[in-house]
């Protein structure tokens, strides 16, 4: 098998599988997938990005609160979360939203979660997410306990957890990345390089090749993929998770990406970004990309998008009337919800607010 997208010396070829236009031209790295699994890949990137699109106007009318975009990195989150079993867990960053509502997240909690609810962070049982993590690189370290609980309890399972170019700059980074390595922990570090750290350029935030390179001080595998190329990220994550199972250790996989809207709703990229890099960019839409191979195979069409968008405007519109409708929130409440049993002082404090 050519593995040649995985970093041993000096140089870093990005693994590829499709052109921008849509044909394979590595085939060797193409993954085993059914025709209903690529057009539910499809599916997902679809209603993931008219997902985001509605958000984003949610949030400008006020009825969400925090909100970051991420419209252009459909391939890296769609596809890293498509190659994991639901046994598997899942450590976001604040943006990866899609990673745990398709992994069972519902998504009136996503919306809860934004307008700072405290039934956002309520978990249901059975899926296997932690709460997005608002510390830059924070969930690096959660990922490794996680993976080092799957090690210890001989669980077949891998964790992935996920940050931006700008989180493989904290200490948090190096420090999950140092512990994975040295106990070969089953754990999978994907980076969405999107180019910035909010407005700092990649080429000022590191002197290091590429952020897969750093892979090789933790002696960990690294690879690097064209995050806007769905099948190589699936085939990138199938990969590493393979690894992991089979006790071969942690995998950092760097994905070359871009998001097309700004950092969050208060950024303002005309400031650092021009046209020019932005009309690159947008030559490899993730979803423009896969749909065109996808259509040459005759299983999507136009009609097919316009349905797929009927349906994800429909349930955002159902779940935010749900999360709008919950309950309010109290202080009691609150304060009951971080425990099982409210102990003492605290019943006593909660008098004050009832």
């Amino acid at each position: 098998m050519n593995k040649s997208y995985e970093v041993y010396a000096q140089e870093v070829e990005p693994l590829s599988i499709l052109s921008p236009e849509g044909k394979i031209i590595n085939e060797e790295e193409m993954p085993n997938l059914s025709d209903d699994q690529l057009k539910e890949l499809m599916r997902r990137m679809v209603f993931t990005r008219t997902w985001d699109e509605r958000a984003v106007n949610l949030g400008r009318q006020g009825r969400l609160g925090f909100y970051a975009p991420v419209s252009g990195q459909e391939a890296t989150m769609v596809g890293s979360e498509f190659a994991l079993n639901k046994e598997d867990f899942v450590c976001p960053g604040y943006r990866d939203m899609p990673q745990i509502v398709w992994h069972g997240l519902p998504l009136y909690q996503a919306f809860l979660y934004s307008r700072g609810h405290q039934h956002g962070g309520q978990i249901p049982e059975g899926v296997n997410v932690l709460m997005p993590q608002i510390i830059i690189g924070a969930q690096i370290l959660h990922a490794t306990g996680v993976a080092m609980g799957f090690k210890k309890r001989n669980q077949k399972n891998v964790v992935i957890t996920y940050t931006g170019d700008g989180g493989s700059s904290e200490g948090d980074f190096y420090e999950g990345l140092n512990f994975a390595g040295v106990f070969k922990l089953p754990a999978i570090y994907v980076v969405q390089n999107n180019g910035y750290a909010i407005t700092t350029p990649f080429s000022k935030q590191t002197a290091a090749q590429s952020v897969a390179h750093k892979a090789v001080a933790a002696g960990i595998k690294g690879v690097q993929v064209d995050g806007m190329d769905v099948l190589a990220v699936y085939k990138a994550v199938q990969d590493a998770a393979e690894r992991g199972r089979n006790g071969e250790g942690a995998t950092l996989i760097e994905s070359l990406t871009y998001r097309f809207r700004p950092h969050s709703m208060a950024d303002d990229t005309t400031k650092y970004r021009t046209k020019e890099e932005e009309g690159e960019w947008s030559l490899k839409d993730p979803i423009i990309r896969f749909g065109k191979y996808l259509e040459s195979k005759g299983l999507w069409s136009d009609e097919d998008t316009a349905r797929v968008k009927d349906e994800a405007k429909a349930s955002v519109a159902e779940h935010i009337k749900k999360a709008e409708t919950t309950e309010k929130m109290t202080v009691a409440g609150l304060i009951d919800s971080m425990f099982e049993e409210t102990p003492q002082h605290l019943q006593e404090q909660k008098a004050d607010f009832s």
